[in-house]
């Protein structure tokens, strides 16, 4: 009888210990059995010099989660974010990702936000064969990894594709510009595109009157925009990342300058559309919430839902730009990878990307190519009166928009 006794105890002891196991470390096997929410992990930075940016992403990823399980959720499983704030410091993404992977379990991944954020989670997404989504890697020579896609549309060559664009649209105004000054962050992607921009200028005929590269994270634009002001460039290509674009305008009007045509790469959009100096300013694009944009998949509900979400978050920019759009087409391509496959498998969702098309609010993805990169798809768009607008190429304009040039 004691034999037996000792028996069930321990069967017991072991079904109490395996559901445990289930319960705390071992993700994997519920998801076989459809049981629990499917947790996705990713950084982003909620502190920092990114974060104005950061927050923006926060948001978009947000209103897809809610709204994807309010239809039900994903493979019929609720879908829960698991976010971590990497302060924007590459060092401190690869630590969390390892740690979303290892310690946290998380049964997917989504990417950061940033260029060297995006390559250091990604390095640890490809030691651990983890599929890997990413809104906005500005440089895809940089991401050889085979399980990596980009929402963006970028192409497979932005460092000069960004810069032929810009001039494409100056080249169609009354004044085309003759001389450029090149001044930017050295934040990898800011300074890979500015070299490559220089490339573009030279071919062009295009005289660059000063080269300028200032560390990321400046604040103080003082001396720099005096050496805009002693260049006196026809156009000012600026590789400013998040409030950098602000800060430089701000420096400029200090001393009463400010160039006849001026573009910043990567700015926050609210605080760089609302500063008075900003008149004219062009920077790059992929989604304004105006037509046609909004008639692409998901996006008027998009852009109404971010819209409510962001005004409750106190964003200073409440509207939808092609940073919300992106984070948002990153997560419809994770759902639309694993709806087709109809499990969570990391490899098999990659194969499945690599040969399908996704719709998106970006327009239609498609990830053949070098870096996976699909066809590029870059827009200029331009502050005029308080608001973005895209002007270039034409046929992305609103009704009764005009590109506004010297």
């Amino acid at each position: 009888m004691s034999t037996t006794k000792s028996q069930l105890q321990r069967r017991a002891f072991l079904a109490v210990a395996g559901s445990l196991a289930l319960a705390h470390g071992l993700p994997a096997r519920a998801q076989q059995g459809g049981v629990g929410p499917i947790r996705v992990g990713g950084t982003l930075p909620l502190t920092g010099p990114l974060a104005p940016v950061g927050g923006i992403h926060k948001v978009a990823g947000e209103v897809f989660v809610d709204a994807l399980n309010k239809r039900g959720g994903l493979l019929g499983r609720k879908l829960e974010l698991m976010l971590l704030d990497d302060q924007s410091q590459p060092a401190n993404t690869r630590t969390l990702y390892e740690r979303l992977i290892t310690a946290e379990k998380v049964d997917l991944l989504m990417g950061p936000y940033g260029t060297s954020s995006i390559i250091a989670a990604m390095g640890v997404a490809q030691r651990f064969g983890k599929l890997f989504i990413q809104s906005s890697l500005g440089d895809p020579s940089l991401a050889p990894y085979d399980m990596q896609f980009p929402a963006l549309p970028l192409g497979p060559e932005p460092r000069t594709a960004d810069t032929e664009v810009l001039l494409d649209a100056y080249a169609g105004t009354a004044t085309p510009p003759r001389t450029i000054a090149f001044v930017t962050s050295k934040f990898p992607s800011a300074l890979d595109l500015a070299k490559g921009g220089q490339e573009v200028a030279a071919r062009r005929g295009l005289k660059v009157v000063l080269s300028l590269e200032y560390e990321f994270g400046t604040r103080d634009f003082g001396g720099i925009a005096a050496r805009i002001k002693d260049a006196k460039p026809d156009l000012l290509w600026s590789g400013a990342l998040g409030l950098e674009a602000t800060q430089l305008l701000d420096a400029m009007k200090r001393i009463d300058y400010q160039p006849a045509r001026q573009f910043h790469l990567f700015p926050a959009p609210g605080p760089t559309v609302s500063n008075p100096q900003a008149g004219g300013l062009t920077t790059l694009t992929w989604f304004e919430d105006h037509a046609p944009f909004t008639q692409n998949a998901g996006a008027a509900e998009f852009v109404a839902s971010y819209s409510e979400r962001a005004k409750a978050a106190g964003l200073s920019w409440p509207h939808v730009d092609y940073q919300a759009a992106a984070e948002f087409a990153a997560w419809q391509i994770l759902e639309a990878a694993a709806t087709a496959v109809g499990r969570l498998d990391d490899k098999a969702m990659a194969a499945w990307l690599r040969a399908n098309a996704v719709n998106t609010v970006l327009g239609t993805r498609r990830f053949d190519g070098r870096f996976n990169s699909g066809v590029a798809d870059t827009k200029v768009k331009q502050a005029q009166n308080g608001k973005w607008v895209t002007v270039w190429p034409p046929k992305f304009r609103p009704p009764g928009a005009a590109f506004v040039a010297p």
